[in-house]
Parts: C-alpha cells; sequence; structure tokens
C-alpha cells in the first residue's frame, strides 16, 4: 500500500455550504427558502469561506513539518550559484595615459550585479594577440618564387650548414578582442608561441605611456593577461584524470640586443596564476621590469633586414601599428605540447561573479533570549565572506565564528549557524553557544551574496565599472549561474539523502548524486555498472561509468554534449563520495547520426505546411535524448534501436495525418548516408545502438504523397514526377 500524506480536513467551500444549509431543517425549521442572495444565505456563505481558509491553514501542518523534518536533518536548501567570467579594464581617457589601480570588489554595471574578484592595475595598453601561421597548401604554391628569393637574400641553403626557409604568415588571432569559439592551437604555429603585442592607445604619446609604466615613485607595475582555454569534447575512450600544468615561460622583449643581433627576453615573474598553469579560464599576473629595459625591435624592413626572421617577434605590416608598438609578450611553452588551444588572450582582464558585498551594517538588536534568528540584507550569502560582529560590553564588537551545528558548541562559544539561502542567523541557548547579551547590537562587517541564472550573460553584456576613470568590454560570456533550490525541490531530496547519506555506493545513488553536482547543469544521467569504456566491455568487476548530457533548452542538432570541464566537475564531486575499491568513469554518449525520410498523407481542412512541420517536430522529440524525449518523456533510451515502426507510430499521431504511407531510415558512414534495409521480407528496419549509444537525427525530410526520398544526398527537386521537366526561374518581385 503506497504511503500517502493525509489531508487534515478535505472539506472545500463548496462542502461547508451544502453542510450548512443541510442542517437549517433541523435548527431554524421556519427558515423555509435559503436561496442566494438571502441576507441568512449570505452570512453562511461567509462562515463558509472563513472556515475555508482556516482548513488551509490547518492542512500546511505536514508541510511545515516536513520543512522542520528539513532542518533536524540539517539538509540546508542550496543556495544560487553566481556566473563568473572575465572582465576587460581599460582606460576611459586613453590620451592621458596613466596606469589606473582598481580595488577588489569594484562594482560592475549591467543587467544584474557583477563585482570584481581579483587585483588589477589598468595599464594605458592595447594588447593584440598574433601567431606565426604556417601557410595552407594554396598559398605555400603561390608564394614558392618568393620563398626561392628569401632563401637567396639570407642565405639559407638548407644544407647540413645552413637551416631551410620555413615561411609564416603573420595571423591576427581574437580580432576586435573577440573570442573565437573553436579556439586557437598555439601548437600548430611555426614556432609555438603566442605573441602579444603591446600598443599605446590610438591617439596617445608612446613616450607618454612610456612614461605612465615607469615604475618611478608608484612601485612596480603588474600587467593582468586574461586567459581561456578551448575545452574540446572528449571521447568515450578518453580517460579523464587530473590534466597537467603546461610547463610554459612568459617573456618580454628587452631593449637591448644580443650580440647576434636577435632580441634579447626578460622572463616575466608570475605574481600569481588563477589559470593552474593554463588549464583553467583566470588571470595571469605578470610582474613588468621598469620601462627602461623594455622595447620592441626594430619592425621596418629597410632598417633592418631581418625585422621577423627567426626568433624575432612577428613583423608587423601596419605602419600605424608598427609606429605605436612598445614592446611584444611572448608565451612560450617549454616542452613540446601537441594541443594548447586557446578561445581568448588578452591584456587588463580581471574576473568577475554574480555577488554585491555589503559592509557595516546593523542587522539586529539582541533580546537576551534563547535561540535568536536575524535575518541578513541579503540571501543566497557566501559563506566564506561572512564577518558577523556581536557588540560586548567594554570591548565594542567582537567577531563570532561561524558553526555548521549548534549541537556541537559550548557554552561559551562564540557561535553562530547560518542559513547561506536564506539569509539568516541563528545564535545559542546558554547551553549550545553563547546567547548574545540583551541590548547589543548583531553588526555584519562584511558579506557577499549573489547569484543565479539570470547572471548567464552573452559577451558584450558587462559594459561599465563604477571607478571613474576606467571603462569595461566583456569578451566571454559568462557561466555557471544557478538560482537557488526551492523548498519542495529540498523537501523532495530528503528520501536520496537518507538512502545515499553523501556517500555513492547504488547505482541510485551515483545517479542522484552527479545530479546534485555545483555549478553543473544536467539533463541526463545514466549509471552503466561494471562497464569499462576505454575497452567497450560490460561485466568488469569494480568498474562503474556514469554517463552524463548537460541540459539544453532547445531540440534542435547538434544533440547535448558535455565539455571537458563539465566531466571533470561531475567525476572530482563523485571522486569523493565513492568506495575507495571502485575504478570511476565520467562519460559523455557516443552519438549515431541518422536522418529519416517520411511521406503522408494529409486530412481535409488542415494546412499542409503546418502538418509537414508538426510531423518533423514530432520526430525530433521522440528522437531527442533529454525529457521529454522518447516515448515515456524521459528522453530515448540509452542503447535503444531505433525502429521504423516506432517512428510510424509518433508520426501517425500528429494532428492532421491521415496515413503514413512510407518511412524510411538512413546512417551516415564515410561515404554519406546509406539507406537501412529490412533484415527479411516484413521485418521492420532497425538501425542498432550499442548500450552507450544514442541517435542524433541530423536530417528529417518530409513530403506530402506516397513515396519518400530514398536518398538524403539527391536535389531538393528529386522529389518531383521524373516525368515533368523542371527549369527554376526566379521571379523578380513588382517594384512601386
Amino acid at each position: 500500500m503506497p504511503l500517502t500524506v493525509p489531508t487534515l480536513d478535505d472539506r472545500n467551500f463548496d462542502d461547508l455550504v451544502r453542510e450548512l444549509l443541510a442542517r437549517i431543517p433541523g435548527h431554524t425549521p421556519e427558515w423555509t427558502h435559503p436561496a442566494p442572495g438571502d441576507p441568512g444565505r449570505t452570512i453562511l456563505e461567509l462562515f463558509a469561506w472563513l472556515v475555508d481558509t482556516l482548513l488551509y491553514r490547518v492542512n500546511r501542518i505536514p508541510e511545515r513539518q516536513r520543512l522542520a523534518f528539513l532542518k533536524l536533518l540539517h539538509i540546508p536548501v542550496r543556495p544560487a550559484t553566481p556566473a563568473r567570467g572575465l572582465l576587460v579594464l581599460e582606460p576611459a581617457h586613453p590620451k592621458k595615459p596613466e596606469v589606473v589601480s582598481v580595488p577588489v570588489g569594484t562594482a560592475v554595471t549591467g543587467p544584474v550585479p557583477f563585482e570584481t574578484t581579483g587585483e588589477i592595475m589598468v595599464c594605458p595598453l592595447e594588447g593584440e594577440a598574433y601567431v606565426k601561421r604556417a601557410p595552407t597548401p594554396d598559398e605555400a604554391a603561390r608564394l614558392q618564387r618568393v620563398l626561392e628569393g628569401l632563401q637567396s637574400i639570407y642565405g639559407l641553403s638548407g644544407s647540413r650548414d645552413a637551416p631551410a626557409a620555413m615561411a609564416y604568415i603573420t595571423t591576427p588571432v581574437f580580432e576586435e578582442r573577440k573570442a573565437q569559439a573553436s579556439g586557437v592551437n598555439i601548437a600548430d604555429a611555426v614556432d609555438g608561441c603566442l605573441w602579444m603585442a603591446l600598443l599605446s592607445p590610438s591617439g596617445a604619446d608612446p613616450e607618454a605611456v612610456r612614461r605612465s609604466l615607469s615604475r618611478g615613485n608608484a612601485g612596480p607595475r603588474v600587467l593582468n593577461m586574461g586567459w581561456s582555454p578551448a575545452l574540446q569534447v572528449p571521447g568515450i575512450l578518453e580517460i579523464l584524470g587530473p590534466r597537467g600544468a603546461v610547463a610554459h615561460e612568459w617573456e618580454i622583449t628587452s631593449s637591448r640586443a644580443m650580440p647576434t643581433g636577435d632580441p634579447e627576453y626578460l622572463t616575466l615573474e608570475v605574481v600569481d596564476d588563477g589559470t593552474h598553469g593554463l588549464l583553467e579560464e583566470g588571470v595571469v599576473r605578470l610582474l613588468l621590469p621598469d620601462i627602461d629595459d623594455v622595447g620592441a625591435p626594430e619592425n621596418d624592413l629597410e632598417k633592418d633586414l631581418f625585422a621577423g626572421v627567426g626568433n624575432r617577434p612577428p613583423r608587423l605590416d601596419d605602419d600605424d601599428k608598427a609606429s605605436r608598438l612598445i614592446a611584444w609578450i611572448r608565451l612560450r611553452p617549454t616542452q613540446p605540447v601537441q594541443d594548447l588551444s586557446v578561445t581568448w588572450a588578452g591584456i587588463n582582464a580581471v574576473c568577475i561573479d554574480q555577488r554585491r558585498t555589503l559592509r557595516n551594517l546593523i542587522v539586529g538588536v539582541s533580546d537576551g533570549t534563547a535561540d535568536q534568528e536575524f535575518d541578513l540584507p541579503g540571501a543566497s550569502v557566501d559563506p566564506k565572506s561572512l564577518t558577523l560582529q556581536v557588540e560586548e560590553a567594554r570591548q565594542g564588537f567582537v567577531s563570532w565564528r561561524r558553526t555548521p551545528d549548534l549541537a556541537t558548541a559550548g557554552r561559551d562559544d562564540r557561535v553562530y549557524e547560518l542559513d547561506s539561502e536564506a539569509g539568516s542567523v541563528r545564535f545559542g541557548d546558554g547551553v549550545r553557544g553563547r546567547i548574545p547579551s540583551a541590548g547589543m547590537r548583531i553588526r555584519v562587517e562584511v558579506m557577499r551574496f549573489g547569484g543565479g541564472r539570470s547572471g548567464n550573460l552573452p559577451a558584450g553584456s558587462l559594459t561599465a565599472v563604477s571607478h571613474p576613470k576606467c571603462k569595461a568590454f566583456q569578451p566571454l560570456a559568462t557561466s555557471g549561474g544557478e538560482d537557488p533550490e526551492s523548498p519542495e525541490e529540498a523537501e523532495k531530496r530528503i528520501p536520496a539523502v537518507l538512502r545515499h547519506a553523501n556517500r555513492a555506493v547504488t547505482e541510485e545513488d551515483y545517479r542522484q548524486l552527479a545530479a546534485e553536482t555545483p555549478a553543473v547543469r544536467l539533463g541526463r544521467v545514466e549509471v552503466l555498472a561494471r562497464f569499462k569504456p576505454q575497452q567497450r566491455r560490460f561485466d568488469v568487476p569494480g568498474v562503474v561509468s556514469v554517463l552524463v548530457l548537460p541540459w539544453k533548452e532547445d531540440r534542435q542538432p547538434p544533440c547535448p554534449r558535455p565539455d571537458r570541464l563539465c566531466l571533470e566537475r561531475v567525476h572530482a564531486y563523485l571522486d569523493a563520495r565513492r568506495p575507495l575499491g571502485t575504478e570511476l568513469y565520467v562519460i559523455g554518449c557516443e552519438y549515431k547520426p541518422v536522418a529519416v525520410g517520411v511521406a503522408v498523407r494529409i486530412r481535409e481542412g488542415h494546412r499542409r505546411d503546418l502538418v509537414l512541420q508538426n510531423v518533423r517536430r514530432a520526430l525530433r522529440e521522440v528522437l531527442w535524448p533529454l525529457t521529454p524525449g522518447g516515448f515515456d518523456g524521459a528522453g530515448w533510451p540509452l542503447g535503444g534501436a531505433v525502429v521504423d515502426r516506432d517512428l510510424e507510430v509518433a508520426v501517425a499521431r500528429v494532428t492532421g495525418v491521415r496515413q503514413v504511407t512510407d518511412l524510411r531510415l538512413f546512417s551516415l558512414d564515410a561515404d554519406g548516408w546509406r539507406p537501412l534495409h529490412p533484415t527479411s521480407q516484413g521485418a521492420p528496419v532497425v538501425l542498432a545502438l550499442e548500450p552507450w549509444q544514442l541517435p542524433e537525427l541530423l536530417q528529417v525530410v518530409c513530403l506530402e504523397g506516397d513515396r519518400a526520398p530514398e536518398s538524403m544526398e539527391r536535389s531538393p527537386l528529386d522529389h518531383l514526377d521524373p516525368g515533368t521537366p523542371v527549369l527554376p526561374i526566379p521571379v523578380v518581385p513588382e517594384v512601386c
């Protein structure tokens, strides 16, 4: 028998009115006609409304008990997660160059509040990234004679004593400071380096810029270098282990030259590396040498024939940029790397997050009673940033310590308990934690709060900061913001928390815990017990593979695929909770491309285009891997074969379809789209899938008639009658 929460009183307004009217003959028989509108009937209805309101409150007692149970189990409602990203700060008046120090916590103006979380010295410089790109085969063919002439000029014969010439093209990356979603692999460059040209702002005097960068009495200058690696979607066979930091050096061109004529490079000291070795999005803070020790090699070929040759920086062919060049910064890997892809890199970058900071606010006055609770001036509070102080006689404000559970506190411990999501603090009862003295004030010295999905903004949404001497530019989208958990969602977690107790043992434990991974929004989690993805083999003892797919709003191709950051976060969260002897893998699924061609007959009275559009939508929905895809609304089953007759059922359910006359399945291989055929006469057409695979519907062709398209490679006009000559002719509209 199922356990259901009982309703303490299930009567509603109408039930109460009927019950009152039924009592009239027994109590007031002289009242023979209690019709609607009668004054007595109105009084009865008013009484019924008041009772209905009371019953509503009474029936909320079970809900209150569940919430009390949450607190008793110390299962807090999850607070909002703030979105994070990078922001570029620039001088507001570039023609008056000066170095501006922007403090931590500077407000960023935008659709939702953001703040800077790191230090930055905004230098009056523009940064442009370049790579020495090898020419394509077509370019190499066109430049063959030029390259032969350069070999003769530089005396490069390619013999054992003289090196061969290697042509390169100075190629700007991240033009107009915009990120490249596909990423740029620095390892593919001729020299394997990323070059950052430091230019004086347009219209500014380069010498004035150099003077502003001089240490003088202001001390050393620190340049913030923003970095966002390109994280590719890992394959199912790739082992997700800790990524090794990329061994590299940051170097800047010196004002001196080597005896050979090559420029001297000064190694820059890294003050702080927020990228953890170029592995994560963040900021690298570089200590600049004195400006007198920094310079740029000659860029003019008329003055230096070897400009841009060998170990020298790329040659700039733009005379304006060459005249504004202050120095070059070079990112040089010190060990060979196969892949060093970056989505964006630039100077004067700072980390931001979707929070606000409040300081020195009085939140209440103690009345000396036990278990006092005070509301903070904000929800989704960051516990690490909160500093709470309580006024004490002859001592002023004294900082108290946060504890996860007041039940573990001693009588005289100055502690409080924080409800991060609600934004409230609770003090002890004199036995478990000290009670603030009566009349003493409670003060928040520092508090940061905020977060939510509203902070996931596209690039270019944030354009200003509160500092008067700076303006802002957002090169990358902010990400990671999640809304706070609702009490209803927290209640649903009670059985799961009691079952797994924050430990992954059963398949359901892995599924529940993976879905709870912070800063990751998953659309589907599947657990493949005893499956080892590298060998594609089941029944391997001690192995658990967790397959995850991120959430995706629309149902258009491509299907959702987890990137490396998503998989690493889920793996790290589960790895801390798995049994010691379990071998854990977190993987994405392997998609098998499929195309569908279908022909239908349409009922009279229905619009042809609308019906065909709904047929395409129905096929995409039924083959979609996330909810509400599949036939049961939970997404297409993992490893479930695609059968033409199942798809015919989905098409036949579309409003306006009278008959499904033909349906064909196609799979994609090295030779293109290949039609699938039944294994025997009368058998269904089946696209078989492995247990770790899902279908990905890439093409849908829907026609009205008796015959579905026989190929996905044919012309759009091939579905017409072959005997009908067709000559497409453009129609020129009338011009008024």
